[in-house]
């Protein structure tokens, strides 16, 4: 039955193959003699490979290859520069190629559902047209910077897989305005995040996160999914303030960083010397109430914002806990009265 389909399309000079569900356990050579193909459908079959005649194919715009049996991303693929579409769902997909993303600078969406990958190559950020990229059910255990340089992205999905931390570079995406991160592992969220002003739906149910980035609140969210983690509750607890003694590493950082605000400071100046030190120095912190820099969070603070009226949430929840960043046991004296110290309990 495939054999017919091909010949009728080679005979008709075909736009369009569809070969889907034909337990096809290879892709005949012929297909790249379809020269003006701009759309191969070739889900559900038994396929492991592609023939190397596929590159043939400089007008395909749209490739589907769910639920077959690649263990590899097909390098094949590369060389269809106008490709716009790729579906690689239900796969065994275990790893992409570097090489693979120097070839796919038109592409659009890429689908890489339900497969095995624990890994993205930093040569992903070559796919600067990309708007949706959807790698939920994987075993992804982080994803590079360089993902964040794709600021055409609309929507990201990595959903079902192990990431602990996200990128602080997130920010960069400034297109981004979906991002699914349900069942995972995160304990917290970047910064970063916040920079993100067209982002609308935010889905991060099931991880480990316990309260926000502190501007969190100001993103334009008109959903945000955050059940089954465990948030802090507004439970006022008694507390006894303890010693303040900061480490030497954190006395010379605020000293440094005090000295750079000033535009007369010789520090200011002699900083660019030692790029190790403006790196540590990169991280800082600024205190939500008397303003001054700082490097690592040295008290665990929160307010809790009020969204309900804002955005839907799952649950029901009205009280968004966020986080307030305070460098002393003074600031934190002086403090508002929605702000709270984190109890350790």
């Amino acid at each position: 039955m495939a054999d017919i389909l091909l010949l009728r399309a080679v005979r008709g000079k075909a736009r369009t193959l569809n070969l889907n569900g034909k337990k096809l356990q290879r892709v005949p050579g012929a297909v790249g003699s379809l020269d003006r193909l701009t759309t191969l459908l070739l889900k559900n079959n038994r396929l492991c490979q592609l023939p190397e005649e596929v590159a043939a194919l400089s007008n395909l715009t749209v490739l589907h290859l769910g639920n077959n049996q690649f263990e590899k991303f097909p390098e094949q693929i590369k060389y269809l520069r106008c490709l716009q579409r790729l579906h690689l769902f239900g796969n065994q997909i275990t790893e992409i190629l570097p090489s693979v993303c120097d070839g796919l600078e038109n592409l659009m969406s890429l689908n890489l559902n339900n497969n095995w990958l624990e890994h993205l190559p930093p040569e992903i950020g070559k796919l600067q047209r990309l708007e949706n990229l959807s790698i939920n059910h994987n075993r992804l255990k982080d994803i590079p910077k360089e993902l964040c340089l794709l600021q055409e992205l609309c929507e990201l999905h990595l959903g079902s897989n192990q990431l602990q931390t996200l990128p602080e570079q997130m920010g960069y995406m400034t297109n981004l305005a979906e991002l699914r991160l349900f069942r995972n592992k995160l304990i917290g969220l970047p910064e970063g995040l916040c920079k993100l002003r067209k982002l609308r739906i935010l889905d991060v149910a099931g991880n480990q996160i316990q309260t926000f980035p502190s501007r969190m609140h100001e993103v334009p969210l008109q959903e945000l999914y955050c059940e089954q983690n465990p948030l802090l509750q507004k439970e006022p607890l008694p507390a006894v303030q303890e010693e303040e003694i900061l480490s030497l590493k954190e006395i010379t950082a605020r000293f440094i960083l005090g000295h750079v605000q000033s535009r007369d400071s010789i520090l200011r100046e002699k900083i660019h010397h030692y790029p190790e030190a403006k790196t540590i120095l990169s991280s800082r912190n600024a205190c939500t109430l008397c303003g001054e820099w700082f490097l690592d969070m040295w008290l665990d603070c929160v307010k809790f914002v009020d969204v309900s009226k804002k955005m839907k949430t799952s649950s029901n929840m009205k009280l968004l806990p966020v986080k307030v960043l305070l460098c002393s046991y003074k600031c934190f004296n002086r403090r508002h009265n929605d702000i709270f110290g984190v109890a350790v309990l």
